[in-house]
């Protein structure tokens, strides 16, 4: 019997249902006359799912010690002797008590695999272990129970469970997944929105990415050379010239049209590492390429036609765009072109759609190739082998009479080393000088420059022949190995560009100290005018020294444009170093122009900043002051007033009227101040170790007395916080709830621990607020439109969330289970413990559990 199917129900959460969508196949293939088992199944006490367990046979568990509990095993001895078609698994991730056979669950299904029997079996995604770290940083939950990726890859299938957010917290609000006493606690923590729709979306791409891996494969393993278009991946062919901006835009907008569409731009450069291309024009195109969320590919290819179909069908590419060609109408004589040679071989399911463009008949100037210099010693060396070489050798061959085939085998040797040795021109030399000694000292007549025998003349000519035949190849053979070198380190340099400029990870200083080492310069900078007749400025330098004053006094120029240059002093390099010293000038100007675009940004965002919080501060100034200051100043007139005699209730009214007014100013104005130092960083937090229940209570003064009830156990860690700045920013949200809560419902202020945070939920039952304004509301002088009258400016929030990020913590508003606003405080806990409460004899007693107490 082969080895056993395995086929995985991967949640996306917990409670959506993959144990339930388990047991659900398991009975639809009982009823196919499946023999299926149920090996392990935990249904959380969920009632529907107790009732799919109905039907299906059930092997007994073991039961293990662990710790001071006894747990339920799976018996993977009695499943195994019982050898079911099918075995149902759940939680594949699970740990198994000491004293089983093996640690993990899934090797356990692994030993039932192997022995042929099939298994259903449950997993969610937050037990993955590559994905341990990425959970952690969302819910704040390390999963102490992992499985290998890979033991899920295996699979044979992959089902995804999925369910959206708000639908799985309704069941969780009705009770389906928790205890009715876990509801509020698990919605608050684990269970928000936020959450749940980071593990969905994690979940899904997990499922994409191995779905994607299996339909490579499928191709692959069928050799598939057709296209599939299951999404719109559009290539792009540039051929480095200005007109690829223009065919990057046109399949940009092509891919945005299409679902999913993928945007991928492809440079073809010939193996020979001779290229038109300017490197800024490439580095600006591949900056917009990935500007406009697609990727650049680098191809080396002969045959440029092939090369891009070849390129597009390994992508599975649906549509490719190419540019109008360049070339000139006398130019088509040679062939008819790239774009022509594309459509006409592309077939029936690549669109081809060549795009018109500026440049459009003007020429393009033919790949300047310099051939690789083999250094000036061996140069020589080859001249001298290739020109006195062939008349030492016919001395020596004067003197003994070797043959005519022998000497023209040696006259050949000598010309192959001064091809190895200085290159074409020393050979053809060497050839030319060694068919004449032939002729002269070794056939017949001797001595004259003519030859008798006809035969010798065509053994002369063939010599001839041979000797430049080799001597090309030998040549073309060193030049491509010099080429191939120069290229290889071209090509690690580029990738830096590529890799770290491109994504914005190096600073201008650094690239230029990368090409000052790189070149081996003493200094490197980056000039700069506004104008022609404007002096030069220096916008960035690496290296000893000052930096030169203009581009001239550099040992040498690498221009940028009309209006930059990158200047390099210390020596002067070879010619062939400028393509890649003009790829760094390009990337200098791209990095420049970032920085300054970055600068602009900030700039006109604190300036738009500025300019709306003093509109909002005039529009505060103009109602939320004034009409405290005209209430207070009415009363206090009124008391002043001789021609009232105002009554000691009328009098108490009044004080308490200018009391009222005074304590807005007084909030109002502190708010306001609080604000300023935020916005200023003149905020300094003195973080100390301190319980909550210190703080909590006493942000409550002023309070409504029964309009809160506190719920802060004692046994909390204690949190690293700044008293002063905590008591003020629970004030200001406690306020807040206060003001939106219904008369005759308290305010809940609840404190849980999480891992290494401790969290502050203060729970109102007010009208909520809606989704798309959860974070304007912690903006300075927002408020709902249906504020109450005398709700302030709308600062408490803002100084509260200010407050809270200074001391390392989070605010956040989330949706109250049943109606109303959740906001949630996260505080950094103290690494400071709690000193142990002694227990025994003589010992106080432990202190009663707190209860839930208006405050």
């Amino acid at each position: 019997m082969g080895r056993g199917r395995l086929r995985i129900h991967l949640g996306a959460a917990p409670g959506v249902g993959k144990t339930y969508a388990m047991l659900a196949e398991a009975h639809r293939r009982a009823e196919r006359g499946t023999d299926c088992v149920i090996a392990f199944a935990q249904p959380h006490g969920r009632p529907r799912t107790e009732a799919l367990l109905e039907g299906l046979e059930q092997i007994p568990y073991v039961e293990r010690a662990h710790g001071r509990a006894v747990v339920a095993e799976m018996d993977l001895d009695a499943v195994l002797a019982r050898r079911p078609r099918v075995a149902l698994v759940d939680e594949l991730a699970h740990t198994n008590a000491p004293g089983s056979r093996n640690a993990k669950r899934w090797q356990d299904v692994e030993e039932l695999l192997a022995a042929g029997i099939d298994v259903l079996s449950t997993v969610n995604i937050q037990h993955l272990e590559s994905l341990g770290d990425v959970v952690e940083s969302i819910t704040g939950v390390r999963e102490p129970e992992t499985v290998p990726d890979e033991v899920v890859r295996r699979a044979d299938q992959v089902e995804l469970v999925d369910m959206t957010p708000e639908a799985l917290r309704r069941r969780m609000a009705h009770g389906n997944i928790h205890q009715p006493d876990e509801v509020d606690a698990a919605l608050s923590n684990y269970f928000r929105p936020g959450n749940l729709t980071a593990l969905r979306e994690l979940a899904l791409l997990w499922v994409a990415d191995r779905v994607d891996a299996h339909l490579q494969h499928y191709r692959s393993e069928h050799q598939v050379s057709a296209i599939w278009g299951s999404r719109e991946r559009i290539v792009v062919g540039l051929t480095g010239g200005p007109e690829g901006r223009t065919l990057i835009r046109r399949a940009a907008r092509l891919a945005e049209k299409g679902a999913g569409g993928e945007l991928l731009a492809v440079y073809i450069s010939r193996s020979d590492g001779l290229t038109a291309a300017s490197p800024r024009e490439l580095a600006e195109q591949r900056t917009l390429a990935e500007d406009l969320g697609g990727s650049f590919h680098h191809v080396v290819g002969d045959d440029i036609p092939a090369a891009l179909l070849a390129f597009a069908r390994g992508a599975n590419a649906t549509q490719l765009v190419l540019g109008s060609s360049r070339r000139r109408t006398w130019q088509y004589v040679f062939g008819p072109g790239v774009g022509a040679t594309v459509a006409r071989d592309s077939g029936p399911d690549l669109d081809v759609h060549i795009v018109t463009h500026e440049e459009v008949a003007r020429g393009r100037g033919l790949p300047g190739a310099e051939g690789a210099r083999l250094g000036r010693s061996r140069r020589i060396w080859g001249w001298a082998a290739g020109v006195g070489g062939p008349a030492v050798l016919a001395v020596l061959l004067d003197v003994g009479d070797l043959g005519l085939a022998t000497d023209m085998l040696l006259f050949l040797t000598l010309t192959v080393a001064a091809a190895l040795l200085g290159g074409l021109w020393p050979a053809l030399a060497s050839a030319a000088a060694g068919s004449l000694l032939l002729n002269y000292f070794h056939t017949p007549p001797l001595h004259t420059w003519s030859v008798a025998d006809p035969r010798n003349i065509i053994a002369i000519l063939i010599f001839v022949g041979v000797g430049a035949s080799v001597a090309s190849v030998v040549d073309l053979a060193a030049r491509r190995t010099h080429q191939a070198a120069r290229l290889r380190a071209e090509s690690e340099i580029l990738s830096f560009l590529a890799g770290n400029v491109l994504r914005g990870e190096t600073g201008l200083e650094d690239l230029l100290e990368r090409v000052r080492e790189t070149f081996g310069m003493e200094s490197a900078a980056l000039l700069e005018r506004a104008g022609d007749v404007e002096p030069w400025t220096c916008a960035g330098h690496a290296g000893r020294g000052r930096p030169v004053g203009r581009p001239e006094d550099a040992d040498v120029e690498v221009p940028v444009g009309d209006h930059m240059a990158l200047a390099l002093t210390g020596r002067v390099p070879p010619a062939e170093d400028r393509r890649v010293l003009g790829a760094f000038a390009a990337q200098a100007a791209v990095v420049l122009d970032r920085r300054r675009l970055r600068e602009q940004a900030d700039r006109a965002l604190a300036l738009a900043e500025g300019n709306r919080i003093r509109t909002a501060l005039l529009a505060a100034v103009s109602h939320d002051l004034r009409t405290p200051l005209a209430g207070i100043k009415a009363a206090v007139t009124s008391l002043r007033s001789a021609d009232v005699e105002w009554s000691p209730a009328d009098r108490a009214e009044l004080l308490k009227g200018i009391e009222e007014g005074a304590d807005r100013l007084d909030h109002l104005v502190g708010n306001l101040l609080d604000m300023s130092r935020l916005r200023t960083g003149t905020v300094t937090p003195l973080i100390r170790a301190i319980d909550l229940d210190e703080v909590v209570p006493t942000a409550l003064g002023g309070m409504p007395g029964a309009g809160v009830v506190l719920d802060v156990p004692e046994a909390l860690p204690m949190v690293a916080v700044d008293p002063g700045l905590l008591e003020r920013a629970m004030a200001n949200v406690i306020e807040n709830a206060v003001k939106y809560s219904p008369a005759g419902l308290p305010v809940l202020v609840a404190a849980s621990a999480l891992a290494d945070r401790v969290e502050v939920r203060v729970v109102d039952r007010g009208p909520g607020v809606p989704d798309e304004a959860k974070q304007r509301i912690f903006e300075p002088f927002q408020r709902l439109g249906d504020a109450p009258r005398g709700a302030g400016v709308g600062l408490g929030l803002a100084v509260a969330r200010g407050f809270a990020e200074l001391m390392g913590g989070t605010l956040n508003a989330e949706d109250t289970p049943g109606g109303g606003l959740t906001m949630t405080l996260t505080l950094r806990a103290a690494t400071t413990r709690r000193e142990p409460v002694p227990v025994g004899p003589g010992a106080p007693p432990a202190p009663a559990e707190p209860e839930r107490q208006p405050s």
